[in-house]
């Protein structure tokens, strides 16, 4: 019965085909908000039954055994099976705290840069210029105390004709209005939890690009133009040199597959296609649901029988 904990562990894999195809076929905002709930939600699964499968190794310590008033040991499985599985996921835990920790303060380090980086600037209806050559153009969440930025470099603004620089901060306030850096900073954090999360990050950021684009189109009225922007942006930045150390969830013109995006936005504009999508979604998350409940409970008739309270039953 061990199985029904590791079941959510393996699931996650199912995600990455899934949700490349949802960000392929499905609206962006759509496909946003429905790959990024799911990899939350298989996250928190694999932290609780990573939680729940150290129980064993947890309550085979004499002082911790005592804590949990257990009359004798616990039993859920075969020993050698089940103190394997503990100590290994005991390992995994602490490598997922110390990557959270790590990469999250890292992360934390590049916004207050950013942020530095244009504190002293004026802001003119949330738009910020740095002088550099380099061309560069993101979206810059708030802090705490701030509003977000559109921050865009003097070089960018050199390589764009003036409609092309309409369409990016166009592309860029979207960003800052849908709050695409909360979506990216779950995804971040889920992927941090599972390698398979992880891979399923770069199309929650696609989806995000995606759906700015989207909105760029709408707020100049010419995809054609939007998709001239997105593609000379690019090719700025490529023959510019990126700016280094930037932060993911400082959102920009030019990020993911940029081709796929422009050959997007060419074309016409996508239908929503969710009920499927959603089902998908949905059902391998509620497989990882159901069989995490069921291990959960699995485990804690073990523990009430391990205290005695089936015997005095």
């Amino acid at each position: 019965m061990i199985g029904l904990l590791i079941v959510p562990l393996l699931l996650p894999w199912l995600l990455p085909p899934l949700a490349r195809r949802t960000a392929a076929r499905v609206r962006p905002e759509a496909a946003l908000w429905t790959i990024t709930a799911a990899t939350l939600a298989l996250a928190v699964g694999v932290v609780a039954c990573l939680g729940a499968l150290l129980l064993p190794l947890a309550l085979s310590i004499g002082p911790l055994a005592a804590l949990a008033h257990l009359i004798q040991p616990l039993r859920a499985g075969p020993a050698f099976l089940t103190l394997g599985v503990s100590a290994l996921s005991a390992g995994t835990v602490a490598v997922i705290a110390a990557t959270v920790a790590r990469r999250g303060l890292s992360e934390a380090r590049r916004l207050r840069s950013a942020h530095g980086d244009v504190a002293h600037l004026p802001a003119v209806g949330g738009l910020c210029v740095l002088r550099d050559s380099r061309p560069d153009a993101y979206a810059l969440p708030g802090g705490p105390r701030g509003r977000g930025r559109i921050v865009v470099t003097t070089g960018m603004l050199r390589s764009l004709e003036p409609r092309e620089r309409e369409a990016l901060l166009a592309h860029e306030r979207a960003h800052l209005a849908a709050r695409h850096h909360l979506f990216l900073a779950a995804a971040q954090l889920a992927g941090w939890c599972h390698p398979a999360l992880a891979a399923a990050v770069p199309q929650v950021s696609y989806a995000a690009e995606r759906a700015a684009d989207e909105s760029a189109a709408r707020a100049t009225g010419s995809r054609t133009l939007t998709a001239h922007a997105v593609g000379r942006a690019a090719l700025a930045v490529t023959r510019g040199g990126e700016r280094p150390g930037g932060s993911v969830l400082a959102a920009g013109a030019v990020t993911g597959p940029v081709p796929a995006r422009v050959r997007a936005l060419l074309t016409q504009e996508p239908a929503r296609r969710v009920a499927p999508a959603l089902l998908a979604m949905a059902l391998l998350c509620a497989a990882a649901g159901a069989s995490s409940v069921a291990g959960a409970v699995w485990l804690h008739h073990g523990v009430e029988i391990a205290q005695g309270e089936a015997s005095a039953a």
